[in-house]
């Protein structure tokens, strides 16, 4: 017979008694000397950090990014370099507004963001399944996700205040025409595209720079659900889809492209390449094929790995930067600042987050610094600090070689706000979003749309149909005629 595993306390003590707390007599109070009990009803209390304000319900996987075409002509990252080389990379698919209460198939964008733990560090791809957004200046990103939750007075779904908050902002129109269209509900993570819908820059070994944008396209194929086939599913199915398909072997991939334009065509080209509602037209900026990432492998514990991911846009490597993107400059500071709030300061060095590579820097104390798990022994006696005498010893330094070139700027730029100009075209890439549907994704278009508008005000209604025929008449005409039939 097998020696039974010793249950001990959170430091390590045997516990004599796992079923009864001790108590002044059979039916008397319990004691204070009930540490061991207070020691699980106060680690019970605990047990949930604070849900994420966006993306809080998700699901994750593990796999591989297996480059197909070198991409050395555009950027010195070192997993972009050598064609048929593998990457290690963790998934995170999630609907964006609703919390850990909502459902897997609410009209809702995707999150889909991708941690590539390469050679030279972590790189976070951060997206969503649509490849642009609401917004294209992260002030209003706090303003927009308050309309999208629940009603503060009754705490239910507010589809009046999602209304008011685009009637306002024309910037939106773009994206709300993809989430009202049949796309608004995919039918699994497995069945849609990613996007980083953010620019991002390259640079190459000869400090050339090039913007680019992340395209994954699902290789299962594109599938989404009507509004009445969501409402028959289980609220948890796209997570069980997920977790199912992978424990069967049956993997799903994406064919991973980029999109790349040149310093000098951004600098003339009639669209701002830097405007986060705006898509590039295929045409003038073709998809090039970079490689394929595939999921193979569940998560052994979905809170120590999916529920404590950290990914964030500030997660670069050497040859991968920025872009002077609006809203990607916001989440450069807001998704780190989240982490830290929310999983605490060292949550970088939890398993799932940690580099696959050596890492060192000056940066130690903080909450579970010091646990094995999180990061060994806080950089034991050494300097935290530099320059120090510790250098020629082998103490870090800084490597030159990694420096991203300078980022170009408006000549003459004089730092101010710039608001967005009367004459902005909000409305165009919409209009041709509309056209390139047929007559049954612009009625249910039209529909999806007039059940929330139905419940904002006349002048609220008013607006929105004044956006919708400045996109195309037959728009606008649809979502009136969907409205009164809901009358």
């Amino acid at each position: 017979m097998s020696k039974n595993t010793l249950l001990t306390t959170a430091t390590g003590s045997p516990v004599p008694d796992d079923d009864t707390s001790i108590s002044a007599g059979p039916r008397g109070p319990l004691t204070w000397d009930n540490h061991y009990t207070f020691e699980k009803l106060a680690h019970f209390n605990r047990e949930r950090i604070p849900e994420r304000v966006v993306h809080a319900r998700g699901t994750g996987a593990y796999g591989t990014f297996t480059l197909t075409r070198s991409m050395s002509e555009w950027t010195i990252a070192d997993f972009l370099q050598r064609e048929g080389e593998q990457t290690e990379a963790f998934v995170r698919f999630s609907t964006v507004g609703g919390g850990q209460d909502s459902s897997d198939y609410a009209r809702d964008p995707r999150g889909f963001a991708v941690k590539f733990y390469t050679a030279e560090g972590n790189y976070d791809m951060v997206g969503n399944n649509t490849p642009v957004f609401f917004l294209r200046d992260a002030i209003k990103f706090p303003d927009f996700i308050h309309s999208q939750k629940k009603n503060p007075r009754s705490n239910l779904p507010d589809p009046a205040a999602m209304y008011e908050f685009w009637a306002n902002h024309p910037q939106s129109l773009h994206q709300v025409t993809i989430l009202m269209s049949d796309r608004g509900i995919p039918a699994s993570y497995r069945h849609m595209h990613g996007f980083s819908s953010h620019t991002f820059s390259f640079w190459n070994a000869e400090g050339e720079r090039f913007w680019f944008k992340w395209h994954f396209k699902t290789d299962q194929g594109i599938r989404n659900l009507s509004p009445e086939e969501a409402a028959a599913m289980p609220p948890f199915g796209a997570q069980q889809d997920l977790v199912e398909a992978i424990d069967r072997g049956d993997f799903p991939s994406w064919t991973a492209k980029v999109q790349i334009m040149t310093e000098a065509q951004a600098r003339d080209y009639h669209i701002n390449p830097f405007d986060l509602t705006k898509i590039w037209p295929h045409g003038d900026f073709p998809l090039i094929e970079v490689g394929r990432l595939e999921l193979n492998r569940n998560v052994e514990n979905y809170f120590a790995e999916t529920e404590q991911a950290c990914f964030a846009p500030s997660n670069l490597v050497p040859g991968i930067g920025a872009s002077p993107d609006k809203m990607l400059q916001g989440r450069l500071l807001a998704y780190q600042d989240a982490h830290r709030y929310r999983v605490g300061v060292n949550a970088n060095q939890l398993p799932v987050n940690a580099a696959r590579c050596p890492v060192h820097h000056y940066q130690r104390d903080g909450a579970m610094a010091g646990c094995p798990v999180a990061g060994g022994n806080n950089q034991g006696s050494g300097v935290n600090f530099y320059p120090n005498d510790g250098i020629n010893a082998g103490a870090p330094v800084p490597e030159p070689r990694v420096a991203e070139p300078p980022m170009p700027l408006e000549e003459e730029a004089w730092v101010n706000r710039y608001p967005v100009g009367a004459d902005e075209d909000h409305y165009s890439q919409a209009g041709d979003l509309f056209r390139w549907m047929d007559d049954a994704q612009r009625e249910g278009l039209a529909r999806a749309i007039a059940e929330g508008l139905s419940q904002a005000s006349p002048s609220v209604q008013e607006r929105m149909l004044e956006q919708f025929a400045r996109a195309d008449a037959e728009y606008a005409a649809r979502v009136e005629a969907a409205l009164k039939a809901r009358a």
